[in-house]
């Protein structure tokens, strides 16, 4: 058995891939998150005076891809297929944490994922320096852990 690892994974090195494809040049990916609904419930039969809370629905966050654009109109074509043919277009996406050895120590798998938003970039004539960036909010079904 490996030695157990105490230094915490960078947040800079990880890996999005959509079915399999990668989209590489991600600068940021957020959103990724999980929330349980709670019904609360109380038996008439209970003696003290409080609720019972029964897990109940789940439901993926929106997560939101940013990257700096580049001569590529893939994303653009899985927004114009999920336009054109809705559920049909749903893919699985995949975004791994990387060690410093770019081996993947956590994957975030989101199933049933589509675009749900683009925001192209920001254009000025100023700054000279600053990268053209978009944004891709994505909507998923599902969201599991994979740890290898």
């Amino acid at each position: 058995m490996p030695d157990p690892r105490t230094t915490p994974y960078g947040a800079f090195n990880f890996r999005v891939t959509i079915n399999g494809d990668e989209f590489g040049g991600f600068s940021d990916v957020s959103g990724l998150s999980s929330d349980i609904t709670v019904a609360e419930y109380r038996t008439g039969k209970d003696r003290e005076h409080h609720v019972r809370k029964v897990p109940g629905m789940h439901k993926v966050a929106d997560v939101t891809l940013k990257r700096g654009i580049v001569n590529s109109a893939t994303m653009w074509s899985w927004i114009t297929e999920t336009r054109q043919l809705g559920a049909m277009a749903q893919r699985t996406v995949l975004i791994s944490l990387l060690s410093e050895t770019h081996d993947p120590v956590q994957t975030w798998e989101l199933t049933g994922a589509i675009p749900l938003k683009y925001t192209g970039p920001t254009l000025a004539g100023k700054g000279g320096a600053d990268v053209a960036m978009e944004e891709v909010v994505i909507s998923a079904e599902k969201l599991e852990l994979r740890v290898p």
